[in-house]
């Protein structure tokens, strides 16, 4: 596999689990706000024993494995192969996407690979392929469909959207809610250099908007459940 790196304990990556974490080199979509951009092109070729070892190395202090990239779905059969070797040591499964491969993620939730899918969706439907200079929106689409059927279905225990969001795009925010209707939905603190993050408070306020319970994640706060539609806070874990 083309190796991204590994964190042999996070708190942060799977709320209410001590996990570790596997990053996937390579991803298709060039977003200048990602937290791990030196891993979205290169190569470190490792075999998938030596990875299978590290997540070994970390099976008594936690009880799930995380895949996350780049883009994990961008390696298809080393990324199932870890998935099923991860699966043999009970370990939980989680995986971080932007849903460019849908038919990948359908393979893993067929195969029982699989116990939580956090979603990444970056903007309301008519910006998305404008906004990554490429036509995923589709996928992308279909990526959610297949998640939230699966989850309906019984066959994925946990599923979220995940909006990462910058100061000026909150208008996308009810769009993007209203077509996660029915899904866990989170509110993530944007981080870039150029533009001033959206505070905790700005963050509620937004979800004030939905109608809905949602989280929100600061690197202030750490991931807080909200109740928007109440505009109070119902639970919060400071994280990291």
């Amino acid at each position: 596999m083309n190796f991204g790196g590994f964190v042999p304990l996070s708190t942060v990556d799977w709320r209410g689990h001590a996990v570790c974490t596997v990053f996937l080199r390579g991803c298709p979509v060039r977003c200048s706000y990602c937290h791990n951009r030196s891993i979205q092109d290169g190569e470190d070729y490792r075999e998938l024993d030596e990875v299978v070892a590290l997540v070994r190395s970390s099976r008594l202090l936690i009880s799930g494995v995380v895949f996350s990239g780049g883009e994990p779905t961008m390696q298809p059969e080393p990324l199932k192969a870890l998935a099923k070797a991860s699966r043999g040591m009970g370990l939980l499964v989680g995986l971080h996407t932007n849903g460019v491969f849908p038919m990948v993620l359908a393979a893993l939730i067929a195969g029982g690979l699989v116990d939580k899918v956090a979603l990444d969706i970056k903007a309301r439907w008519e910006r998305y392929d404008n906004l990554l200079k490429e036509k995923y929106s589709g996928a992308i689409r279909e990526s959610l469909a297949i998640c939230r059927d699966a989850k309906l279905a019984g066959d994925l225990p946990e599923f979220e959207v995940v909006v990462t969001l910058f100061r000026g795009y909150e208008d996308d925010v009810p769009y993007i809610a209203k077509v996660a209707e029915g899904v866990d939905l989170v509110l993530q603190q944007g981080l870039d250099g150029g533009v001033k993050p959206l505070t905790g408070d700005e963050l509620r306020k937004v979800a004030d908007r939905l109608g809905r319970v949602v989280k929100i994640r600061t690197r202030e706060e750490g991931e807080v459940v909200y109740a928007g539609d109440r505009g109070r806070r119902v639970s919060g874990e400071r994280q990291g």
